[in-house]
């Protein structure tokens, strides 16, 4: 019965796109109808995931109707000509996965829906070099997964329905007939000489045919996308291309205003264009630089300040590390970052509002802080679909195939209070952990590339090395969060699995380069993300317990060196009745004897302290106040 629905069927799936070059930013999926200009109301796409053989993702077709050619496509914002339905970068699974047409709309379909055959219309099940996944194929009763890397091209090359209803793998037709025959539409193309402006500045926006017009094409546009508003402009939304000519432009001014948008992009998007044309490209983007941005009481990497910013993290955050060294000690760092009743795990879109938080630049708020490159660049210019030259992008610190995660997550951006479930088995959630995600400019990225750091990888030329303490706490968090990775002495193969080095120079960067107030703000960032800290920030001592020289000893946080002191602070010692401080402190103060155990916690207020109830001996002490963290030794004589 289903073989004869699919065959009969009015709709079917005629081409699928899933693996891209750059990160997945030109997947498709191609829809044909029996009829051109059919109405597809009533018809939903649904997507599903290999892993657990259930949906992630569903797409209504009310309210569209397919082409001249009677093709309907759903892709990515940079697939030319552009699709109906848009969705995001790596939004489309790479395998083994299934794309379904069905009869219903995507309330019957919510994400984690089973396989069904009910009101199936048509499936294809699609794979990049996977084994086959049986439970997909038989859930929906078809025989035959279809490899897109059969060819041995799988970025370059897409499965594309046969006239006899079976697929073949070849070069991507998005919007064309694979045959190749077809109604010829003329394109339109939407063109600046720029992807960026600044307020203020005044610049063409093209409209160009891809043949000679033959009678006067009107085109109508819009520019708004929320946070530009009309307001922010002038301009004419309606320019006519003359009948024996291929092109015309009007001119947009952008308004300089004295209020600070932020991140702020033009969308120049086609209002009811005329059906014999395609829209080559639509939801074509320009960046516009505010002038206007805020600062941070903190400086930037390149020149650090400290005590500043204090960690978020509750008191008793760490007390389970207390005594313990060696493997019990990385066990409790574990239980605490990978805690499964307590930790958050995003989505890889979210990652971008984390980084844009998270990694904004201090000396304006308005860019992220590129982690290599030490510049900052503008949080609209992060990449998507229409090149990496100029842009930023998010740089997994141990990388993605070396973590085995790739495309663990999804591309969708659901926001900080939707949140997965997760501990330190769920390796898939390392593909969107902001703790070893920065911004980074696109083209160091690649050059990084998944090399080792140390002898490999250094950064571009010319370098200060502001970023090497970063990273190497970066690893050493993610090698005790989840499960199956390491960091080791020397370069193992780039393509090792689970591995990464050099343990030996990532040491001597967590040493040299100290956590600064921009570290420990992008920590308390992510814990109210993830709620989850990265301990090597909160306590850079640990590196040394953990990776270091001090792997034999026992951690005893009353012991630590005092760090991220915002000024000198000199207190009296020895001390009869009083300990006396040179500033005046609010906070909270501990004393702790010897042998580790808390003698005193009380509130300080003022610049002295009464320790008449300690009797004579050696103790510590540590004061905690808004601004600061401040460890001590006292002697009570």
């Amino acid at each position: 019965m289903l073989f004869s629905i699919i065959a009969n069927s009015q709709i079917v799936i005629n081409e699928v796109d899933v693996d891209t070059p750059s990160t997945d930013v030109l997947e498709f999926i191609e829809l044909k109808t029996d009829t051109p200009n059919m109405v597809l109301d009533g018809y939903v796409v649904v997507l599903y995931n290999g892993s657990g053989d259930k949906s992630y993702m569903s797409y209504d077709l009310d309210s569209y109707s397919s082409d001249v050619n009677g093709l309907f496509v759903l892709g990515n914002e940079g697939v030319s000509p552009t699709p109906s339905v848009v969705f995001a970068s790596n939004g489309l699974q790479n395998g083994a996965d299934a794309v379904a047409i069905f009869l219903g709309d995507s309330s019957s379909f919510p994400k984690d829906t089973p396989v069904t055959t009910t009101s199936l219309i048509d499936v294809i099940v699609y794979g990049t070099n996977d084994s086959n996944d049986t439970g997909l194929l038989g859930g929906f009763g078809v025989s035959q997964q279809y490899d897109e890397n059969e060819n041995g091209d799988k970025e370059n090359e897409s499965i594309q329905r046969k006239p006899d209803g079976f697929y073949e793998v070849k070069t991507p037709t998005p919007g064309v007939l694979n045959d190749g025959g077809g109604v010829s539409q003329k394109g339109i193309t939407i063109s600046t000489l720029a992807d960026q402006y600044n307020e203020g500045d005044v610049f063409d926006l093209t409209f160009t045919s891809s043949e000679v017009i033959t009678s006067d094409l009107v085109i109508n546009y819009t520019l708004v996308n929320e946070e530009f508003k009309s307001s922010d402009y002038n301009g004419n939304l309606t320019v006519t291309i003359l009948s024996g000519s291929q092109t015309a432009s009007t001119q947009i001014t952008l308004i300089d205003d004295v209020e600070n948008e932020s991140i702020e992009s033009i969308i120049v998007k086609y209002v009811n264009l005329d059906s014999s044309y395609q829209a080559v490209n639509d939801n074509y983007r320009v960046t516009i630089i505010d002038d206007d941005y805020e600062v941070s009481s903190w400086g930037t990497p390149l020149e650090p300040t400290y005590g500043l910013v204090s960690s978020t993290a509750p008191i008793d955050y760490y007390n389970s590390l207390e005594g313990k060294s060696g493997q019990a000690l990385k066990d409790a760092i574990t239980a605490i970052i990978a805690n499964p009743g307590k930790v958050k795990a995003q989505t890889y879109g979210d990652v971008w509002d984390i980084l844009k938080e998270g990694d904004m630049n201090p000396e304006n708020n308005n860019e992220v802080w590129l982690l290599y490159s030490e510049v900052g660049r503008s949080k609209s210019l992060q990449q998507g679909a229409g090149g990496s030259i100029g842009k930023w992008n998010r740089e997994h610190i141990y990388p993605q195939s070396r973590g085995g995660f790739s495309g663990g997550t999804s591309s969708a951006s659901d926001g900080i209070d939707v949140y997965m479930s997760t501990d330190v088995t769920h390796i898939e959630h390392g593909h969107s952990d902001a703790h070893h995600l920065r911004p980074t400019d696109s083209g160091e990225n690649s050059s990084r590339s998944n090399n080792d750091y140390g002898v490999e990888y250094n950064g571009p030329t010319g370098n200060s090395g502001s970023w090497k303490g970063d990273v190497a706490r970066s690893v050493m968090y993610m090698t005790l969060r989840y499960e199956g990775l390491k960091v080791v002495s020397g370069n193992p193969a780039n393509t090792t699995v689970g591995q990464l080095g050099d343990i030996d120079d990532l040491i001597i960067w967590c040493s040299e380069d100290k956590p600064d107030d921009y570290e420990m703000n992008r920590n308390n960032v992510i814990y109210n993300w993830q709620n989850n800290r990265n301990p090597f920030i909160d306590l850079p001592e640990l590196a040394e317990y953990v990776y270091g020289s001090r792997t034999s000893e026992v951690w005893n946080s009353t012991l630590r060196i005092a760090h991220h002191v915002k000024d000198e602070i000199k207190h009296s010692n020895p001390v009869v009745d009083f300990i006396h401080f040179n500033k005046y402190l609010k906070g909270e103060m501990l004393i702790y004897n010897i042998q580790g155990q808390t003698v005193v916690n009380k509130k300080i207020d003022g610049n002295k302290v009464d320790v008449n109830m300690l009797i004579q001996g050696v103790y510590f002490f540590n004061i905690r106040t808004e601004s600061t963290v401040f460890q001590g030794k006292l002697i009570k004589i």
